[in-house]
């Protein structure tokens, strides 16, 4: 089934993306192109073989949550340059109110 012009304005409006005519016109054949590859895959997929999400087998190791000894919030904010209440105290990078 080829994709028409309309097609790709549909699925660009679903995007929320604003398309000209010459860009519809141009997607249009890129589109089956990608189409085509992928019904190409599901041919070959065979339902004999599992779905992985993975190709090798992996298992999690976990190691056991024991408290140790660490570093005192004192010792860590010593060395920064800033700190308000406690905290490190970083410039500002977002704008007002956010």
């Amino acid at each position: 089934m080829a994709l028409t012009v309309q097609d790709v304005a549909r699925l660009a409006d679903l995007a929320r993306i604003e398309l000209t005519d010459d860009e519809l016109e141009r997607f249009v054949p890129q589109l089956d192109v990608i189409l085509e590859s992928v019904a190409s895959v599901s041919d070959v997929a065979d339902r004999d073989i599992v779905p992985t999400s993975h190709p090798i087998k992996m298992e999690n190791v976990f190691r056991d949550d024991v408290v140790k000894q660490s570093w005192s919030p004192e010792s860590m904010l010593a060395g920064a340059p800033a700190v308000e209440d406690g905290q490190f105290e970083v410039p500002r990078i977002l704008g007002e109110g956010a």
